[in-house]
């Protein structure tokens, strides 16, 4: 028995050094699909305004921001970096949530996936962000569909 996904659409987030991939569910909480990818900018500031332009155009209820740990599950660098993203965002989105998924392997599976439908990694390196972005949305979909 699976519970009902609450509707609304929402966002996945990879945050990254270089990128920022964006992926989005449909109104009913069932599939991810990439969006964008916004380019890492100086003024931290301005990655924070292209997300909340897209909060507002979609109409997104919840945004989910990625946290890579290490396999063995500890946080580095990046992932303190993601926090603090996500923080930031939370405080320029409020009300809309903001919370965190662990995204071990996101990349992995973003990158197998768009090999076996034949795009290149070289041509594929900045999309694979958004790809990312959706596999991290997507398992946020499935879990909550789970409970």
């Amino acid at each position: 028995m699976s519970t009902l996904v609450t509707t609304g659409v929402r966002l996945g987030v990879d945050v990254g050094s270089v990128r920022i991939g964006v992926a989005a569910s449909d109104p009913e909480g069932v599939l991810a699909t990439p969006v964008t990818v916004i380019p890492r900018s100086r003024r931290s500031q301005a990655d924070l305004d292209a997300i909340a332009a897209l909060v507002i155009e979609r109409e997104v209820v919840e945004v989910v921001v990625g946290l890579p740990r290490s396999m063995s599950g500890r946080e580095g660098a990046a992932a303190e970096s993601a926090r603090e993203f996500a923080l930031a965002l939370g405080d320029r989105i409020a009300p809309v949530p903001v919370r965190l998924l662990d995204e071990r392997l996101s990349t992995v599976q973003a990158t197998r996936g768009m090999r076996q439908a034949g795009i290149s990694s070289r041509k594929g390196r900045a999309s694979v962000d958004a790809a990312a972005a959706a596999v991290i949305l997507q398992h946020a979909l499935d879990a909550e569909r789970s409970k």
